[in-house]
């Protein structure tokens, strides 16, 4: 099967979340099982690119879309990138989605909407690539949501050239977070080129806006999210951002598929970021990852002390209003707490406060790692993602993976991927909250502190987790699933 993963991040060459970690495993995943796969993502400024890199191909303009080439870029895993070039568009400083000051980029529209754009035609009998043609075109979050529209599209009016009988790829849409929708003037409608039908209730509009990710949803041949729970809760007022209606519509094309983790990345035993490499047969050596993080942190040297690590957005989705209403009582415990993350400023202050106050007990660093997000996993005890809501996640994967129970709410993939140890004492992996506020975080961190003061029992927790996979391959399996049942049901 010819694959387009169309996606704004990957990893590790721009990541922002979540997103970027999928985009890098699960095309070379899906490479791996024998099938040609291609990431189509923005040539960004200041990437740092590695492999085999082939011819580009020219991309005329066309109407309100500039000039632009795709460079092709064959990579050690298997895939190859089609990396986006148009520097009006994409070489700036900041981010992929704002700039050096955290402003959204004014043009987000058209820098986005030209990436949806290049994604449907790669699946037409126009594709840029000559001699490649994609048979499913999957797109990633509302930066991509208008590419299942254009597939539509070409498929309503002849393959965009009056020639009907050419065959266009499927489209699925896969939403990694409802809360970001991509949502734009109604007057931008007649520059992205979308037929008029199209721009009502049944279409693109949502509350006299345009919305990206609505019209993925709408157009999209199968619509995926990134873990079973998640895919229910979206259905429902409460989780679904307005757009819980289009959901229940399409019900018969939404299916959940909790993400994986990459296990080569992710791996103790094999892990060069850590201060001691260890597996489940050599747990104790885990200690020395305890001892180097309250070291790096300037914790107390304390190998008693429960560590509890959050490595996270700091927003209260994250829950970490949360974690901050029960740092007394985790203190009052004798535990000691190590963040590692950035985010609403009112949380960081009152984060960085707190390590004022109990400077061998609280560490916060205001920044983003790699290598501390990796010491953190290994070194605590225990991670804390109390999330109000939570698609997936992937650090409760990883710290399971790493003999370091998590403490997490019932929602989401966290609901999918954590087993009680309360609930089930012979199987459980970590601790679920009963409920999502300041008494159900507190009752499960004593239920935390109580089982870590009981080392043959949270021996088991530990083990238990390890034990569990969490790699990509049935994922990718599901995912082959649904990208057979989209082609089916054009």
């Amino acid at each position: 099967m010819n694959i387009l993963f169309a996606t704004p991040e990957c990893a590790p060459y721009v990541k922002t979340g979540g997103l970027g970690d999928v985009s890098a495993a699960l095309p070379a995943t899906l490479a791996s099982m024998g099938h040609d796969v291609r990431v189509l993502m923005p040539a960004y400024r200041g990437m740092k690119i590695s492999g085999e890199v082939g011819d580009a191909a020219d991309i005329p303009a066309y109407g309100p879309w500039p000039a632009a080439q795709l460079l092709p870029v064959r990579s050690d895993n298997g895939v190859t990138l089609l990396l986006l070039a148009c520097p009006a568009l994409y070489q700036r400083p900041g981010g992929p989605y704002v700039d050096s000051g955290g402003r959204d980029y004014h043009d987000n529209l058209m820098r986005f909407g030209f990436l949806s754009r290049i994604a449907a035609l790669l699946g037409t009998r126009h594709s840029p690539c000559a001699d490649w043609r994609a048979d499913v075109v999957h797109a990633n979050d509302w930066p991509c949501g208008l590419a299942p529209l254009y597939l539509a599209q070409a498929r309503a009016f002849g393959n965009t050239a009056g020639n009907g009988d050419q065959p266009v790829a499927a489209s699925v849409m896969t939403i990694h977070n409802m809360a970001f929708q991509g949502v734009f003037g109604m007057d931008s409608a007649e520059m992205l080129g979308i037929p008029h039908a199209w721009r009502g209730m049944d279409g693109v509009e949502f509350w006299g806006h345009l919305s990206m990710l609505k019209a993925g949803l709408q157009f999209a041949d199968a619509i995926t999210t990134v873990s079973p729970s998640y895919a229910r809760e979206i259905q429902t007022e409460a989780f679904g951002v307005g757009l819980d209606g289009v959901l229940r519509a399409r019900a018969d094309r939404l299916s959940g598929i909790l993400n994986g983790i990459d296990t080569r990345i992710w791996n103790p035993a094999e892990d060069k970021l850590i201060a001691q490499s260890y597996g489940p047969g050599t747990l104790e050596a885990k200690a020395r990852n305890k001892a180097a993080l309250q070291s790096r942190c300037g914790l107390a040297p304390d190998p008693d002390a429960m560590l509890f690590g959050v490595v996270s957005r700091l927003t209260a989705q994250k829950g970490i209003d949360l974690v901050l209403g029960g740092l007394k009582d985790l203190l009052a415990r004798g535990g000691q707490l190590a963040v590692l993350g950035q985010g609403d400023p009112g949380l960081q202050q009152a984060l960085q406060e707190a390590a004022k106050q109990s400077p061998r007990q609280v560490a916060v660093t205001v920044s983003f790692s790699e290598e501390m997000a990796h010491g953190i996993e290994a070194g605590a005890d225990c991670f804390l993602m109390p999330s109000r809501f939570e698609p997936c996640g992937l650090n409760q994967m990883y710290s399971q993976a790493y003999g370091t129970p998590p403490l997490v709410a019932p929602v989401g993939g966290l609901r999918d991927s954590v087993t009680d140890a309360a609930q089930d004492p012979a199987r459980g992996t970590g601790f679920v909250m009963d409920r999502i506020d300041a008494i159900g975080f507190e009752d499960a961190l004593r239920r935390a502190f109580d089982a870590f003061r009981d080392p043959q029992r949270w021996r088991r927790i530990q083990a238990n987790g390890m034990a569990r996979h969490f790699g990509w391959e049935e994922s990718a399996a599901q995912y082959l699933q649904v990208y057979r049942q989209a082609m089916d049901a054009q």
